[in-house]
């Protein structure tokens, strides 16, 4: 196998939760130029039917978009299996919905606290419990969460004053971690992807808030693009990375070295 048929998707069936916006939709659009057929799947389903109509007509591929609420159980089991009902197969998964609140620790909601994790936590693993369900019968699949640098330590309250959301992406990093070495019996990796700053609808506030100091905070001055995961996510659904399980991939401009 040659090095472009290592980064292949062609006949590969990638579902990306929150793929009709910001980074699912970035995800998304990298899985159709590989060639591989993609379900979007979000609480708002017209972006991902918008998204989904897209990659259809401009990368020749096959999409589907489907309404899912990740931390509801029966919502799930519809994505699964529709998924299976157009395809026949989930090869690759991407927990790429999230939720975020801020608020000083003691001034936090918790019903704030609450919504927080049941997306970032409880979604995620839901959602790898049904399509792990399909690709422990198959033997073979590709789990992809996305942590956050905000995942990997304390941030500055000032910047980043959001503890349910530090705590949530903490907790899918050991999830990752666990979730590999459990699985790896049955030929799925389980990895994850730790962005740093990417302008998007989530983001925006934070970063308009905090511009300077991030990207001084940032060895690459620059915030991340439109195309900044496209690559490494492909590297985590991809044959490339098939001896890779349990890690964390950080994308970040080069924060978390300093």
């Amino acid at each position: 196998m040659n090095v472009m048929e290592l980064f292949s998707l062609k006949g590969k069936t990638a579902i990306v939760t929150g793929g009709g916006r910001g980074l699912g939709e970035q995800i998304a659009e990298g899985f159709a130029e590989a060639g591989a057929n993609v379900v979007l799947c979000s609480r708002k389903v017209e972006a991902c039917e918008e998204v989904a109509q897209r990659l259809t007509q401009q990368k020749g591929i096959q999409a589907l978009a489907l309404k899912c609420d990740i931390a509801n159980p029966e919502d799930v089991k519809n994505v699964i299996e529709e998924t299976l009902k157009k395809f026949g197969s989930i090869d690759i998964l991407v927990n790429n919905s999230g939720a975020t609140w801020g608020a000083p620790v003691t001034e936090m909601p918790l019903d704030a606290w609450n919504k927080v994790i049941n997306v970032n936590v409880t979604g995620t693993f839901l959602m790898s419990q049904a399509a792990g369900k399909v690709m422990i019968e198959q033997k073979s699949g590709k789990i992809i969460n996305i942590a956050s640098v905000a995942g990997l330590g304390g941030t500055d309250p000032r910047l980043m004053d959001t503890i349910g959301y530090n705590t949530s992406k903490g907790a899918v990093i050991t999830f990752t971690k666990d979730l590999a070495v459990k699985w790896g019996q049955h030929n799925i990796n389980v990895n994850a992807i730790a962005p740093g700053f990417f302008p998007t609808k989530m983001s925006k506030a934070l970063i308009e808030q905090g511009k300077d100091p991030l990207l001084e905070g940032t060895p690459l001055r620059r915030f991340g693009s439109d195309n900044d995961l496209k690559g490494a996510a492909l590297f985590l659904a991809s044959d490339a990375s098939n001896y890779v399980t349990g890690d964390v991939l950080i994308v970040d401009g080069g924060t978390h070295a300093r």
